[in-house]
């Protein structure tokens, strides 16, 4: 039997930063964050599925800040994907999504099952129309909502504006230092459940 040895493509979705820095785009700052934890070099200029990009390159992770606004992000990703499909073996690798979740309270992230309705959340709706776990059998594609509250009231109205406001200082440093170690723990744990069901 071949050596376990994993690979993670970690998109973040979100809109263009800086010019659309609120919290929609949690995803991105926890991803900046994510390449201190990882020690991994910042996120650089480069280009994955013939766009320009923000890209960190790891052993391990390939850190990747999806560039297209966030209801349109499927096309992207599913490039990234299949760009990293023609690199390593599907079996060894895994696609995880970053992207921001109302229904968790800000500093959170948690894993949440591909299938999963997106609820509303145009992002994952765009990801899910072009990419389907089924065709992927051996590789784990895999979700980490990062939590921004929600505000009190429910009406569309809000809850629009409390998304996409420009973001404050002290919230974007909790995306930025907080979640990533949040996160990182969560990949430990994508790792582990995924090596427990290759080596049985």
């Amino acid at each position: 039997m071949s050596k376990f040895n994993p690979r993670f493509l970690i998109v973040s979705l979100g809109n263009p930063l800086p010019e659309y820095s609120s919290l929609h785009s949690a995803g991105h700052f926890a991803l900046h964050g994510l390449t201190k934890v990882l020690r991994q070099t910042g996120l650089q200029s480069g280009k994955v599925g013939k766009l320009s990009c923000l890209v960190s390159q790891g052993p391990k992770y390939t850190l990747v800040q999806s560039p297209t606004f966030m209801n349109v992000s499927g096309p992207f990703v599913a490039k990234a994907w299949q760009e990293m499909l023609k690199q390593h073996d599907a079996a060894s690798l895994s696609l995880i999504i970053l992207h921001d979740e109302l229904e968790k309270k800000l500093g959170s992230a948690s894993l949440v099952a591909w299938d999963r309705s997106p609820r509303g959340h145009n992002g994952m709706k765009s990801v899910k129309k072009v990419l389907h776990q089924d065709k992927y059998p051996q590789s784990p594609l895999v979700r980490i909502a990062v939590g921004i509250d929600r505000p009190l009231a429910r009406d569309p109205e809000t809850v629009a504006r409390y998304v996409l406001d420009p973001i404050s200082a002290a919230k974007q440093r909790v995306l930025e230092d907080v979640v990533p170690w949040e996160v990182k723990t969560l990949l430990e744990e994508v790792e582990g459940d995924w090596k427990s069901q290759v080596e049985g």
